[in-house]
């Protein structure tokens, strides 16, 4: 069952597919009963959230209620520290699900979270090195870079411009082993780091993610971060919209209309799923791994999934960021449904084995790399 505010989205969906398994709906996903409603009527035993974090905490209460499975790509919002936000965290990514944790583990209940492609494949790629390729781990490091470009836009982001901005701007958070979470200015820490497969060099800073918030629950290392490659231009350009207070989500009232700052810049923009045929170039999703391997010796690992737009346009008709992001939840429902993924409570994906996951990778054609670094 898909599902959108707008049904004429999901109705276009279902009547390209072509498949009597698909039906669309409409739900309000800021409304815990109509979401519950919509559960009930479809009578679904999990939940796919693949809307902006935004809505996490109806969607996520909805599940809990009805007593079906959610998983989202995406955890709940944070909120800066009141008074020392670049230095102490105040509320973190997913504090309100993770609250909740034992509460579905009670009911033995599933709460999947951040099981898109960063957080998620990511997560996996910790686990499977823990597990696998080291001893003892330093670092878990995630490094996203990419070379993509889109024609005829100065300024288009490849994702949800709502969460790029979230991200973004918010402090950073990294987490140490005897000091744990804490924050530091936006875009800190810069470092240059080379993509594999043609992308080469990108200068990658700190961003709030939602990694550092799960790898530590479930791996034993000594610190963990998330750099992003955004680039200087795409910096400045989020830097004057935060100048100008176009970041805000709090409605204003502009000409008699009540409307948030940042929704109207998202609606401004380009949808991101309709830059495919625009796009060429490649994006780079990976773990960054040091520390001591099996045989005590130092190691440094990167562990990393690449897609490439044209690849993904010519055998999926979605952009390669889209596609990168939705191939995880596809195969982590698989593994839930055949049972390889059991598991109660509110769980990262770091929290399971990974070998599953990484074999349907591999069967979907687009499977994972591994280059030792020195």
């Amino acid at each position: 069952m898909l599902a959108d505010y707008d049904r004429s989205r999901p109705e276009a969906l279902v009547t390209k597919l072509d498949d009597g398994r698909f039906s669309a709906h409409a739900v309000d996903a800021s409304s815990v009963a109509g979401v519950l409603d919509l559960i009930r009527e479809t009578r679904a035993d999990a939940v796919l959230n693949a809307v902006d974090p935004l809505f996490n905490v109806p969607i996520f209460d909805a599940c809990f209620e009805a007593g079906v499975t959610y998983l989202d790509m995406a955890m709940t919002l944070s909120e800066p520290h009141h008074e020392r936000p670049f230095e102490q965290v105040g509320v973190k990514l997913g504090d309100y699900q993770f609250d909740r944790a034992d509460a579905w583990a009670e009911k033995g209940q599933l709460a999947l979270v951040g099981i898109g492609v960063e957080p998620g494949a990511a997560d996996v790629f910790a686990r499977f090195a823990a597990d696998h390729l080291f001893s003892s781990i330093d670092e878990v490091g995630i490094r996203d870079g990419a070379n993509l470009v889109v024609d005829g836009y100065d300024f288009a982001p490849t994702f949800s411009i709502w969460t790029t901005i979230e991200e973004c701007l918010n402090p950073p958070v990294i987490w140490e082993k005897g000091k744990g979470w804490f924050t530091t200015s936006p875009f800190s820490e810069p470092e240059v780091f080379t993509f594999p497969e043609g992308i080469g060099p990108v200068e990658c800073v700190n961003v709030e993610h939602e990694e550092v918030l799960l790898v530590p629950r479930w791996i034993d290392c000594k610190r963990v971060t998330f750099k992003y490659g955004l680039g200087d231009e795409f910096i400045d350009v989020l830097q004057t919209l935060h100048k100008l207070g176009l970041d805000g989500k709090e409605k204003i009232r502009v000409k008699g209309v009540e409307v948030a700052p940042r929704d109207v810049v998202a609606a401004a923009l380009p949808d991101p799923a309709t830059l495919g045929k625009r796009m060429t170039g490649k994006t780079c999703a990976g773990t960054l791994v040091t520390g001591r391997g099996k045989d005590g010796s130092p190691r440094r690992t990167y562990l990393y999934h690449v897609v490439d737009n044209e690849w993904s346009m010519r055998e999926y008709g979605s952009q390669a960021v889209v596609w990168q992001t939705a191939i995880n939840p596809v195969i982590a429902l698989e593994l839930i449904a055949q049972g390889a993924w059991q598991g109660s409570g509110v769980l990262g994906p770091e929290a399971l084995d990974p070998m599953p996951f990484l074999d349907l990778l591999g069967v979907y054609g687009s499977p994972h790399g591994v280059l030792e670094l020195v």
